[in-house]
């Protein structure tokens, strides 16, 4: 039995997602209840434009979720500590004859950080996999959705950060997660990146997530996050990338093709340096749903998605009310490919 990861591009059957729940993505406030709410309906609509939507939701917040979700949204009730779709649920593979498969991997907090939960979050990979009706396939290593990004022919996109973080896998081998990644979804070429954005490092982050940094648009193809200004720390980070992506190639030996994609112009938040990234979007049916953050850039990322993925509509939604809770549209969601036959 061989699994494969389908690239983001191929037919969904859905995206999956989380609603956010008590704590740090809901916040403290009405204020911020109201924020968080309403930006992830406004990702699920958006969506659902496009695809069948599916939103996990905590037993307690179910009436909430309903005031904010419309009735083309489908809802199912699990416990939740958060709303990261991308990391705490399965990701979906599919075999030669037709069969969908999803890995439930551990999930642990991002590392075990002093100030997640993952009680309920680490369940949910499984709560998932037995709702989409798909067949189960269990991993021993920590990962996440959000720290992979693979072109469904072989390659996967990873940092060192995360895979090789000593929260999450202290005692493993780049060999040792080369070989899981080709039992679990299919990819037999891995490209390490040395690191994510210098926000994502801090506190709060993943520790160097791909998907804020870099994204496969088609074969051969990637899109980097260009951080142009050089007083922001994640300039020098984008130059690393795209230096190692001009020594490396993709499974099948091709040179990449770079297509760089700016940073939005603004630079700092209350907190400090931003890791705002077009790359953390979400390819559906027939659609992109790209972050905007009310820049200047934001006109010039939907034009360089769109002709990364031709025939597709650019469909944008405010995702600075994420990135102040920690990620963005990809982080959110999961998508579910259609079964291959």
């Amino acid at each position: 039995m061989t699994w494969r990861m389908p690239a983001e591009g191929e037919p969904h059957q859905r995206t999956w997602m989380a609603y956010p729940s008590a704590g740090y993505s809901l916040g403290d406030t009405a204020e911020q209840h109201h924020e968080a709410r309403s930006t992830w309906a406004a990702v699920a609509h958006a969506i659902a434009q496009f695809e069948p939507v599916t939103v996990v939701v905590d037993p307690d917040e179910i009436d909430e979720a309903r005031k904010y979700l419309s009735d083309n949204i489908e809802t199912v009730i699990a416990p939740l500590n958060d709303a990261w779709m991308r990391d705490i649920g399965p990701t979906f593979v599919v075999s030669d004859d037709g069969r969908l498969g999803a890995v439930d991997w551990v999930f642990n907090g991002w590392g075990a950080q002093d100030w997640a939960r993952w009680d309920k979050d680490s369940k949910i990979g499984r709560f998932v996999a037995e709702k989409s009706g798909a067949e189960r396939i269990d991993s021993p290593i920590v990962n996440e959705g959000g720290g992979i990004q693979v072109d469904g022919l072989g390659t996967v996109l990873v940092t060192e950060t995360v895979q090789l973080d000593p929260g999450r896998n202290p005692d493993l081998t780049k060999a040792d997660i080369e070989a899981e990644f080709a039992r679990t979804i299919g990819a037999t070429h891995v490209v390490w990146l040395p690191r994510g954005l210098t926000r994502d490092q801090e506190t709060y982050g993943t520790r160097g997530h791909v998907d804020i940094v870099a994204a496969i648009s088609s074969p051969g193809v990637v899109l980097v996050h260009d951080q142009r200004d050089p007083t922001h720390p994640d300039h020098a980070v984008s130059e690393t990338i795209v230096e190692l992506f001009e020594r490396s190639t993709d499974a099948a030996g091709r040179p990449w093709t770079i297509i760089r994609v700016p940073a939005p112009q603004i630079l700092r938040d209350d907190e400090g340096w931003v890791d705002y990234s077009y790359i953390n979007h979400l390819v559906v049916n027939g659609g992109v749903i790209a972050c905007s953050f009310d820049d200047p850039a934001d006109e010039d990322a939907a034009e360089i998605l769109a002709a990364a993925y031709p025939g597709r509509r650019v469909a944008t939604v405010d995702a600075r009310p994420l990135f102040a809770r920690g990620g963005g549209i990809h982080c959110i969601t999961q998508h579910q490919p259609a079964r291959q036959h």
